[in-house]
């Protein structure tokens, strides 16, 4: 996991998130590649990708539209992209997953609609 973390610079709480989903019976990828950059954490069943936000300042315009345009990517390529702040995952890793379980549920339901 060092080698992950200092090679991609992979988030500590990115790796706790991942085992506690794993915990929960949650199949999912660490540090997956989806064409354009590398997703934190990725759950492909249900077209789900994870940042976790490590840095807190005052957000630039710059940051806030290479937000959006990596929405953007996502979204026509059938994916989902949510941003957890890494705190959430530190004090709340617990109430975290079972957030991230209601999201692929409701995101399971809808891929079955279509």
């Amino acid at each position: 996991m060092k080698k992950l973390m200092v090679t991609n610079n992979t988030p500590r709480e990115a790796i706790q998130l991942y085992y506690g989903l794993k915990e929960a019976g949650v199949s999912s990828m660490l540090e997956w590649w989806d064409g354009k950059k590398s997703i934190d954490i990725a759950i492909s069943r249900v077209k789900l990708n994870i940042e976790i936000d490590t840095e807190y300042h005052m957000m630039t315009h710059e940051q806030a539209i290479n937000d959006l345009e990596e929405a953007m990517h996502s979204f026509q390529n059938g994916f989902t992209t949510i941003r957890i702040p890494h705190v959430l995952i530190k004090y709340y890793l617990k109430e975290t997953v079972t957030n991230i379980l209601g999201i692929m549920e409701g995101l399971r339901v809808h891929i079955k609609a279509i």
